[in-house]
This record gives structure tokens, sequence and C-alpha cells, in this order.
């Protein structure tokens, strides 16, 4: 098997190898009008990065400069997997930090959810959650859904101190008109109240006549029916 190329032009060469004209026309319905795309199944674009995993940092900048979306989000999906591996502190601080740094070029809420958890959450679980309590204050929708997505990997993978401060920023954003941010608290929530069923029921008691349908029924999706009906009526 050939070695793949370590640089984003490599990177760009595969997933231009793999242009659909049929996945251009699904992949446009979630992007802006004016976002460039090259076209292609998820699936194979997320093979392209995993066959590049290695790629060095200074190159996975390089693909979030590319105009199009499938380069961005192969980066997204280059970081997700590094961030899986062992690492040390410093490697880990220093895909959370590009992450964040170009969060500009986050474009779509699928890029978010790629690599929010585990760059985001990874490294920050055990740490101050104050970044993702500013995060949520800001005026991008994109960047508050990066907020509460990060708290995922807190729900499995984090402290009791984490796990709380997922359902504060939750709460912070309970009410948030935007569907790409509601929606991810009402994920967030449902996962949350598999570890702390209590908790869940605390923060619905609190929020839930403020919060958007949609989010409220992602919330209680793993609860009894009795009480899936108590919210929902």
């Amino acid at each position: 098997m050939p070695v793949p190329d370590r640089s984003a032009a490599g990177v760009v060469a595969a997933l231009e190898s793999l242009r659909s004209e049929a996945e251009l026309a699904k992949v446009r319905k979630r992007l802006a009008a004016d976002e460039p795309a090259i076209g292609m199944r998820m699936r194979d674009l997320f093979d392209v990065a995993k066959t590049h995993t290695d790629l060095p940092l200074t190159e996975v900048e390089r693909l979030l400069d590319h105009p199009a979306y499938e380069p961005r989000m192969a980066a997204m999906c280059v970081l997700d997997f590094q961030a899986r591996r062992r690492l040390a502190d410093d490697q880990r601080e220093q895909l959370y930090v590009l992450y964040c740094g170009r969060h500009d070029r986050i474009t779509t809420w699928d890029m978010v959810d790629r690599a929010a958890p585990r760059v985001v959450g990874g490294y920050l679980a055990g740490r101050s959650p104050a970044p993702l309590y500013e995060l949520a204050e800001a005026a991008e929708p994109l960047r508050r859904r990066t907020a509460t997505t990060a708290t995922l990997y807190f729900v499995k993978s984090g402290t009791d101190d984490d796990l709380a401060a997922g359902f504060a920023i939750a709460g912070m954003l309970a009410g948030d008109s935007e569907p790409a941010v509601h929606n991810a608290v009402g994920i967030f929530l449902k996962h949350a109240g598999t570890r702390d069923p209590a908790a869940l029921r605390r923060f619905l008691a609190d929020h839930a006549g403020a919060m958007p349908r949609r989010a409220v029924r992602l919330a209680v999706e793993k609860l009894d029916p009795a009480e899936r009906a108590h919210y929902l009526t």
C-alpha cells in the first residue's frame, strides 16, 4: 500500500479524486449558498482523513485555509483521529489550540460535532471550564455549539465537576433559538441523563419550560414513556 502524502495538497488531491456530482447535490443542502464544495460521500472523506491521521498540524492548518467544505472537514477529522491516541498533555494542548484558534474556518455543525468532544472536551476535562463558558457567550452559533458539544466528552470520561460544568453550560444555552445550538444542548442532556438521571430531572424542572420543543424532545429521549409525556405535553 502506498504511503499517504503527508501534506494538505495530498489530502486535497485524494478528496478531489473522489468527486461525485450526485454527492455534491446532497452536500450543498447543508452548506451556505456561496460555500464551495467538492462533492463526495462522507464515508470516503472519513477514509481519506483516517489514512492521513499523521498529518503534521502545519498541514492541518493549510487544509483549514482551503475554501471548500471537504478539506476543512477532513482537517476536523484528522484532529479527532489524533485526539483518540495516547498523547502527552502538550500534544493534546496543540490540538485544542489549533481548533479554537481557527474556529472561524468551521462553517457547519458537523465540523463541530466531529472534533469538539475529543479535541476540546478531551483537553479541558479536569481543567477549568472557563473557555467553554466564554464560547457559550459568543455571538456565533457554531462557537456556542462547540461549548456544549465539547461537554459530551465529560459524560463518559469526565469527573463529576466536569459533568456539572456541562449542565451549567447547557443551562446557559437552554433557551437558545438557534437550532444548531439548542439541538446540541438536547443531545448533551440526553446522554448526561444516563450518567446522572437526578441532575437531568433537576435541569428539566428548571429549564424545560423555556427550551425549544426540539431540544426537550432530544433531552427526554431516554426517559420512560410516562416521563417523556410529562415534559412534552
